[in-house]
This record gives structure tokens, C-alpha cells and sequence, in this order.
């Protein structure tokens, strides 16, 4: 995938963003989203992000997923 660039085609079921080191996906469904998080959590990429827009028939669910190398630390937040 190439940087800042959307991927939306007519026949896509789900619309990807990248940026950088970042990918932002836009589903439809909760099984859609289910399906998107599973195909794209790996050993380098990881889900960061989960934001709902919008009620009803237009609900849609935006995925933030940021692509790491291998020296990458995960540390939880604190409060």
C-alpha cells in the first residue's frame, strides 16, 4: 500500500486509508469489522483505534490499525 492513499473502489466492501504507518478501515457491519480485525491483526500490525459514526441504518465503524517492526514495545496505559 502506498502512503495518504484511499482505496475505495465500486467493488470494495470496506474502504482503507493509509497514513504512514497507520491504516484506517471503514466498515459497514459488526461482522464486518469482526472479519477486518481478525485478516489484519498480526505480528506487525495491531489494532489501535475503534470509533462508531453515526446511528441506525448509517452506523459505520472506523478501524485504526498501525503497522509496527519488531522492536516495537506495547505498554499499557496507566491512569
Amino acid at each position: 500500500m502506498k502512503e495518504n492513499i484511499t482505496y475505495n473502489k465500486p467493488n470494495n466492501t470496506v474502504m482503507v486509508r493509509t497514513n504512514g504507518d497507520e491504516i484506517y478501515v471503514i466498515c459497514d457491519t459488526e461482522e464486518q469489522m469482526d472479519t477486518v480485525v481478525q485478516r489484519m491483526t498480526t505480528d506487525t500490525c495491531m489494532l489501535v483505534g475503534y470509533e462508531e459514526w453515526d446511528e441506525a441504518e448509517d452506523k459505520k465503524w472506523i478501524l485504526t490499525f498501525l503497522v509496527i517492526d519488531g522492536n516495537y514495545e506495547i505498554k499499557p496505559e496507566l491512569n
